[in-house]
């Protein structure tokens, strides 16, 4: 039986060959070299190559404050910022850490395809330095596959994506170091239960996502540590989509209520949406929906995070049905949603507010006690209470000091103080300055706030 040419490293002279068998080999060597690039394709190879096209690089100028000249008086510098970000729905929504995009007045971001847009901040969390940021895209764009950071092991392999030093979709390698790890980056900043890793993280991939060897993401790279080599620190996706569901919750951003509060779960080793509790008198408890209820879809939409809830029903709008699919007990249901706008919260006080926001209880210091102070203010507010965990307590606030001033306001009275968190540019001012006398010493520190849209 006669049989076509094989493959072979003995190649005749080209000339010698007929066009037919010619052509078999040139098939047969393209084939070799197609298999040989295949073998290649490791398994961090297809990690990078799945998530890449969701990592986006973030570049802007903010300025920054030179302390240098001491509390009372400021400097100011500009410096060209740069960071990453992922993409977490088709739309443009994206997650990168707060730090990246504060204080920049044009959030610069290009896609893997170096496509470039002008994006806007949407909503921020000081205190995990969190982000949402949104991008207009034509098309809808490539989303990150998230995994979860439950079940992450010391020793297995990661993967970091990001801008560092500015040098683009920058990809390092390594292992899990240690979990539940606690950093103090600044005066300001501490963060808890990280994931700890020697995959090289350098300034430019924060925001940027840490991924698993399955190409999933199971952080979001924030910190290195001055001075060490080898260590770096994701924020866990778990704790990154809780967050990012409240940050693109349709109350926050659309300022629509459903009343839903939601919390993940696996049932059968799915993920699931499952309903913790409902807010009374709310839209969720007027369509019938209880606690223990699994929330399958919003109008046939596959949610499996709360995150997915709220990115469902983002682009919905008030006294529009939304049909879920729910499973209770072993039976399906299908309810009507109707988001309304939220009912409006009782006025405070001005003392209430600023127990409320800050966690302080304020009276005024009588003029002759204050003048002992020898401070250069006309006046003060002195702390009689700190509520603990509230944005005062973590600033190392205490009974007794004085409150002299907030951003560029004295605080004579606690008005003045609700002033300050009153005024619409609250925003802008974030982190929050305040001024205090502790004793004769003047200090300063940052509230960390959160402001509405």
């Amino acid at each position: 039986m006669h049989h076509g040419p094989a493959c072979s490293s003995h190649w005749p002279a080209l000339r010698h060959l007929p066009a037919t068998l010619l052509l078999a080999g040139i098939f047969c060597w393209q084939g070799a070299l197609h298999a040989e690039h295949e073998s290649r394709r490791s398994p961090v190879v297809l990690a990078v190559h799945r998530a890449r096209p969701s990592v986006v690089n973030i570049n802007g100028e903010k300025t920054l404050s030179d302390t240098d000249a001491g509390p009372l008086g400021e400097k100011s510098r500009r410096v060209n910022g740069m960071g990453t970000g992922v993409i977490i729905d088709e739309r443009g929504y994206i997650i990168t850490n707060f730090h990246v995009v504060d204080g920049v007045r044009q959030i610069q971001v290009t896609t893997a395809d170096q496509e470039t847009y002008l994006a806007r901040l949407v909503s921020h969390d000081p205190k995990t330095d969190l982000a949402i940021i949104k991008i207009d895209a034509e098309a809808p764009l490539p989303v990150i596959d998230l995994g979860t950071s439950r079940d992450l092991m010391t020793g297995e392999t990661v993967i970091a994506v990001g801008n560092a030093y500015g040098y683009e979709h920058t990809v390092t390698l390594g292992i899990i170091s240690a979990l539940h790890r606690s950093v103090q980056v600044s005066e300001t900043q501490r963060y808890d239960d990280l994931i700890q890793t020697d995959a090289s993280i350098n300034p430019g991939n924060s925001g940027g996502p840490l991924l698993n060897i399955d190409g999933q993401m199971v952080g979001i790279n924030v910190a290195v540590r001055a001075g060490a080599q080898g260590i770096g620190f994701a924020i866990p996706v778990d704790k990154v989509l809780s967050v990012a569901a409240e940050l693109l919750s349709t109350r926050r951003v659309k300022n629509l209520w459903h009343g839903v509060v939601a919390r993940w779960d696996e049932r059968g080793n799915q993920p699931a949406v499952v309903v913790a509790s409902l807010e009374e008198n709310s839209p969720a408890s007027a369509a019938g929906l209880q606690p223990g209820d699994v929330i399958r879809a919003v109008d046939h939409q596959h949610v499996a995070h709360p995150l997915d809830l709220e990115r469902a029903l983002l682009g919905q709008q008030a006294g529009h049905a939304v049909k879920l699919e729910v499973l209770r007990g072993g039976e399906q249901l299908s309810l009507n949603l109707v988001l309304a706008s939220p009912p409006r919260p009782r006025r405070l006080t001005p003392a209430e507010q600023v127990w409320e926001v800050l966690g302080l209880r304020l009276e005024p210091m009588p003029a002759q006690q204050f003048r002992q102070l020898r401070s250069r203010y006309h006046g003060g507010l002195r702390v009689v209470e700190v509520r603990p965990d509230s944005p005062a307590a973590e600033q190392g606030m205490k009974r007794g000091d004085v409150l002299v001033g907030m951003h560029i306001w004295e605080t004579l009275s606690v008005e003045n103080v609700a002033y300050v968190l009153n005024r619409p540019d609250l925003k802008s001012l974030l982190p929050l300055k305040f001024y205090v006398m502790r004793g004769t010493k003047p200090l300063y520190g940052y509230f960390e706030l959160e402001a509405g849209e």
